[in-house]
């Protein structure tokens, strides 16, 4: 199954419990700042992505949705 996760950059505190959680390697920290002065995650592998959802269920700031592209609806 493949998926597509969405970050919202200003939400994210990178605390990196979404890179730690993702067994895929999808997600890494960024390199600039977001508005609040964090380094923000980033979806950067997104082929590797299969919606699982592992990510979103640990972020902490709600930042991260998830879509299984099966239906394309969203899952988290």
């Amino acid at each position: 199954m493949k998926g597509r996760i969405v970050i919202d950059r200003e939400l994210c505190k990178g605390c990196k419990y979404c890179v730690i959680s993702c067994h895929r390697g999808v997600i890494s920290i960024g390199k600039e700042f977001n508005k609040m002065g964090y380094f923000p995650a980033n979806p950067m592998y997104m082929d590797k992505c299969t919606g699982c959802g592992s990510c979103a269920e640990m972020c902490p700031e709600i930042a991260i949705e998830v879509w299984a592209s099966d239906n394309n609806k969203k899952k988290t």
